[in-house]
């Protein structure tokens, strides 16, 4: 029954997280998880078959866009996503409306 509700609840926060990650630099797509996996421990482990169609989604809504890196030497090339001037201004209002679930929740649960 708990994964039912972690599922359902970190499903609604994943644009905002990626977003997050993408703010300050591009990153490719195992780069993204494992900071994920690091800032937000075992909670936020994602496959690959969540981050990928976050970011399909998120590039066809113009909130991010991807690009290739150049093949050098051993390093096969890597698909970058970096967030858009639109991507920013949508996190800042997730960031917002997150903000205000947030507190009204914890004053909920304090009870």
């Amino acid at each position: 029954m708990n994964e039912k509700y972690e599922r359902q609840m970190k499903k609604g926060v994943l644009d905002m997280i990626v977003l997050k990650l993408l703010a300050n630099e591009a990153k490719y797509g195992y780069q993204i998880i494992q900071e994920m996996r690091e800032k937000g421990g075992e909670i936020f482990s994602l496959k690959d078959g969540t981050l990928y169609p976050i970011l399909y989604r998120l590039e066809d809504d113009g909130l991010v866009k991807a690009r290739w890196s150049e093949a050098e030497g051993k390093q096969v090339a890597r698909k970058y996503y970096e967030i858009t001037g639109a991507g920013r201004q949508a996190l800042e209002e997730i960031e917002a409306v997150w903000e205000r679930i947030s507190t009204g929740i914890s004053k909920i649960m304090e009870d």
